[in-house]
């Protein structure tokens, strides 16, 4: 801004450029699915300069992977991350809170009366302090094309037994029966951790991560063994760990793949313009598949409030209170709807949905959500990230069996201790 006034003989004016303050902002909303978030928070910097024309907010979108594997921790190891930056809650904040890189919002929280309007903070929370806020919610669902499983005569199947039952079936009619592109690694962790919560139910990954506890146990045994007789059926996408999400969605949206299991996130393809005529309505929505009905707390579905945005620590004075002046003008109930009506995904923040205005699959998986009582956190937000990543790896051997379940449990395991020991050591 610039201001003009007059000189002490009133004889010259003189030019004043006012203190200008930049705030940097990265994100990882660059793919297609993540178009709409794109936008909202372009409007939201947009208006927020306009309201604060001292503030100026530098956006950077980039590639997910590598601003949370390689990027971001860099920088956290350098002490320079970004002064405003999207990540994961859960074990992936843990060591940057506890070296003092993200900034504890628990004053802001309360000063703002913000607290509960979150739906949940858990993720977010170590030792009483926030050091982040989730800024959508998120499910894994297995998404299956209604029209293949009528036209085949098949029901969705509920239990394991079922899902193996349709595999040959939907094989031998030319289909594909779950798409999966898994360059990324991740999408196939998530068979994974379902096998481990329907086999152990939630307790037991908490008791590992805490130390008190074992990879190598019975019941992850038998979810490994699942896990390797699924893969012998061979019901993936060919070559899956070399294939992008992007091509298998594309599998399930052509119609040759009959199941497709991914994040909520993908509503918004899905329900797009890009996809065929009707596409939406021949989508349904279910939960994985369960070994025991009545055991409803194993029978979860994964998902949780895990996305969201963090604050660096170095920031002081007047460019704390700008970066936390954008942070009230992220987190309210406008931006919160137009994240569900546009964007399509679950709101992190206490509002009211109207599911007509959300579309068929969106309201599906809403049902879905109402009808099972209990969520778990997908394990990879649980693990430390040096544990997460054996846990991918193994992930992607189980896949294109290459491993055994001893060896995969083995694998898992010596991570744990070797990040116990490192942390023991004060590394």
């Amino acid at each position: 801004m610039i201001l003009v006034g007059c000189s002490a003989d009133n004889s010259k004016p003189t030019v004043r450029q006012e203190h200008k303050i930049t705030l940097t902002f990265r994100h990882f909303w660059t793919k297609e699915h993540d178009k709409a978030v794109a936008q909202i928070f372009e409007d939201v910097i947009r208006k927020f300069e306009v309201e604060h024309p001292h503030i100026k907010i530098e956006a950077e979108g980039i590639d997910q992977t590598f601003h949370r594997e390689q990027k971001l921790k860099s920088e956290m190891v350098a002490g320079n991350p970004p002064d405003i930056f999207a990540l994961f809650g859960g074990a992936e904040i843990e060591p940057y809170a506890r070296a003092d890189r993200l900034l504890d919002l628990t004053p802001f929280l309360k000063e703002n009366n913000l607290y509960d309007q979150f739906i949940d903070l858990s993720l977010w929370t170590i030792d009483g302090g926030t050091y982040g806020l989730p800024f959508e919610g998120n499910a894994e669902p297995i998404y299956y094309n209604r029209t293949i499983f009528d036209k085949l005569k098949l029901t969705p199947p509920q239990t394991w037994d079922e899902l193996l039952a349709i595999i040959p079936i939907l094989k031998e009619n030319g289909y594909v029966p779950f798409a999966i592109g898994n360059d990324e690694r991740w999408p196939g962790a998530i068979f994974y951790h379902y096998l481990m919560q329907r086999r152990a139910g939630p307790a037991l990954i908490d008791e590992i991560v805490q130390g008190t506890d074992t990879f190598e146990t019975e019941a992850y045994m038998q979810a490994t063994e699942d896990f390797i007789r699924l893969a012998a059926l061979q019901p993936f996408t060919e070559h899956t760990n070399d294939k992008s999400k992007e091509f298998a969605r594309q599998q399930f949206v052509s119609g040759k793949a009959a199941l497709y299991m991914n994040g909520s996130w993908e509503i918004n393809v899905l329900q797009g313009a890009a996809t065929p005529s009707n596409f939406m309505n021949e989508v349904g929505v279910m939960n994985f598949p369960v070994f025991d009905a009545s055991d409803s707390i194993a029978n979860g579905l994964a998902g949780g409030y895990t996305i969201g945005l963090g604050v660096s620590a170095n920031l002081k004075g007047e460019r704390l209170e700008a970066a936390l002046e954008f942070m009230k003008a992220v987190y309210t109930p406008e931006v919160q709807r137009r994240m569900v009506y546009e964007g399509l995904r679950l709101p992190s923040m206490n509002i009211m949905i109207e599911k007509q205005r959300t579309g068929p699959i969106f309201a599906s998986l809403m049902e879905l959500m109402l009808q099972t009582p209990h969520m778990f956190i997908p394990y990879d937000n649980k693990l430390p990230p040096a544990v997460q990543e054996t846990f991918f790896n193994v992930t992607q051997d189980l896949l294109e069996g290459r491993t055994s379940a001893d060896k995969a449990l083995n694998q898992l395991q010596s991570a744990i201790e070797q990040y116990r020991e490192v942390i023991r050591k004060g590394g």
